[in-house]
């Protein structure tokens, strides 16, 4: 409930859907190829990898590493 901790919660991924929808449509994303629950999760997981290095690959681009959307109060 402080300042710091209201900017910190505003920093965080804002909507969880975004991420699915990006992974459905920029990486084409549609079935697992596996089946079994550790396989699928297996698979999930190098998506989620996938998905975590191209955001940083996209932020290093862009100068934009180490930053945060709104700044922190010192």
């Amino acid at each position: 409930m402080t300042g710091e901790g209201k900017q910190l919660r505003m920093n965080r991924s804002i909507q969880a859907e975004g991420v699915f929808a990006y992974v459905k449509t920029d990486l084409s994303f549609r079935r697992f190829l596996t089946k079994g629950i550790k396989k699928v999760g297996a698979e999930w997981t190098l998506l989620a990898m996938a998905y975590n290095i191209l955001r940083m690959h996209h932020k290093g681009q862009n100068g934009r590493l180490g930053t945060h959307l709104y700044s922190l109060a010192a």
